[in-house]
């Protein structure tokens, strides 16, 4: 099966803690001046929680994404691990 990007509001996304501490701010601002020199860059992943989606993937990129001034982002929608 192929996941089909969407485009989605960053604003709308909410972040685990868990990914929030992986956070590194020097990777953010590596990952944002990659993204001015090549757009192609691969969408992130969320999964769709309680009126909102959450970030199950790509944290750097969506942090990119809002240093660059940028409101939406390109997603795949995941299905939610299964425990």
């Amino acid at each position: 099966m192929l996941l089909k990007a969407i485009v989605i509001n960053i604003k709308e996304i909410y972040v685990p803690v868990g990914i929030r501490k992986e956070l590194d701010p020097l990777k953010v601002e590596s990952v944002a001046e990659e993204i001015m020199e090549d757009a192609d860059e691969r969408p992130i992943q969320v999964r769709k929680g309680k009126g909102r989606y959450v970030l199950v993937k790509g944290i750097h990129r969506m942090e990119a994404r809002k240093a660059l001034g940028d409101e939406t982002i390109q997603a795949y929608i995941v299905a939610a691990p299964q425990h």
